[in-house]
């Protein structure tokens, strides 16, 4: 495997440099854009550089493409060269995801599961227990989920939108998941706040959603890349439904495993054993990092089908190469827009669900969206400079399509 560059502090050459610096100000312009999806119409996805994948996508091949659901970002790129903790270099941010939209705060089923345990998503001990989520999904870096829960009650409380039997704004459990970005961005400087929270809610929109160094996968590295939020969805054909799943993810994970990853069934891992990170030897990396999913759809699913659904992440995570080590964090959501009337408190309530024998197609592309949004966070990532002035690489695009080539799966 390749061996993590430790350097006390090495800059990168001018050139690049100056690139970088061009990429960071259109991925803060793109990331506070009014328009959300213009960072992901600037670059190509994996389906662009002609990586093949199994399943139908979506018109969007995002997780917007479930009916109602919207996404907002906001992204934290500031400073350079060496840490100071409260000053930076900041490489972070926060992503909001609310699954019937901000115009319609009613609760639906979900399902909660962790692969391996080393990390947080907030609130989710009240989804486990009632198999409700009556809020926005957000992910932000580990340091900040205190900040952005309270941030989220703050929000609800004041927008107070005038719902019959919505849950009461002053007693919500907001879900925060979290991954670490520590080795590109100064966690310990608290960075987000509260604003970013509001920001990243009053944003939130359908259509495209931006990907690889935006929000809360601003600082993320995947395989020894660097990589960012990834996205897509599956459509189901009409005999089996014709139902809709969609994944956003932070993917974080296999720090020091490149020689696991892969693309398409492909060792792309070790066919690219070069661009190691470049990694300040005070500041090591350490560790098997993790993934925060989140997975929507709009077919009538109860709590307890959609707990299954949510385990089916982790078999995408494996597509691409990960075997959850000890140190890794993987937490998983799944929630259905189905049954408008989930959430209501009152009287009986007429429901719908999917009989347990017509779910495996949902689980087919459960894992087929994780696998290719997992990968299309590390084809929109670019090379980043951060903290320290550690380097993480993005993956090239002319050498996975050469992989692909050279193996005879490349889409042309």
């Amino acid at each position: 495997m390749p061996a993590v560059i430790r350097s006390p502090r090495t800059r990168l050459p001018m050139t690049l440099g100056l690139a970088l610096l061009i990429l960071t100000g259109l991925t803060i312009l793109a990331a506070l854009s009014p328009w959300p999806g213009l960072a992901a119409e600037a670059k190509p996805r994996a389906r662009d550089l002609g990586v093949p994948f199994e399943g139908t996508p979506g018109p969007l091949n995002a997780i917007t493409d479930v009916p109602g659901v919207e996404v907002g970002q906001v992204t934290l790129i500031s400073g350079k060269g060496k840490l100071e903790v409260g000053k930076g270099p900041v490489r972070t941010g926060v992503t909001a995801i609310l699954p019937r939209g901000k115009g319609n705060l009613m609760p639906v089923f979900a399902g909660f599961t962790t692969f391996n345990g080393n990390g947080e998503m907030a609130g989710a001990a009240f989804v486990e227990e009632t198999g409700i989520l009556e809020t926005p999904v957000l992910m932000t870096n580990t340091h900040s989920v205190g900040l952005v829960r309270d941030a989220v009650v703050a929000w609800r409380n004041r927008t107070k939108l005038d719902l019959p039997d919505a849950p009461d704004p002053e007693s919500w459990l907001p879900l925060v998941g979290e991954t670490q970005d520590d080795t590109l961005s100064d966690i310990l400087g608290f960075h987000v706040k509260k604003e970013h929270v509001f920001q990243a809610l009053d944003t939130a929109a359908a259509g495209p959603v931006a990907e690889g160094n935006v929000g809360a996968g601003t600082g993320c590295m995947t395989f020894m890349f660097k990589s960012g939020m990834g996205t897509a969805s599956r459509k189901l054909a009409p005999d089996k439904g014709g139902y809709t799943v969609g994944v956003l993810l932070q993917p974080n994970f296999g720090w020091e495993s490149r020689p696991r990853l892969l693309v398409a069934g492909l060792p792309v891992g070790r066919e690219v054993p070069d661009l190691a990170p470049v990694i300040a030897m005070d500041r090591p990396l350490a560790g098997e990092g993790s993934l925060c999913c989140v997975v929507a759809t709009d077919a009538p699913l109860l709590p307890h089908q959609l707990k299954r659904l949510a385990r089916r992440v982790a078999l995408g995570m494996a597509r691409v190469g990960s075997s959850a080590h000890n140190g890794s964090g993987e937490f998983f959501l799944a929630f259905s827009t189905a049954n408008p009337e989930a959430g209501k408190t009152s009287g009986l309530r007429p429901l719908s669900m999917l009989p347990n024998q017509k779910i495996d197609a949902l689980f087919d592309a459960v894992v087929e969206a994780v696998e290719e949004a997992i990968v299309n966070g590390l084809v929109a990532a670019e090379t980043m400079e951060g903290a320290d002035d550690n380097v993480a690489y993005a993956l090239p695009h002319d050498r996975l399509r050469a992989i692909l080539a050279k193996y005879n799966r490349l889409v042309r």
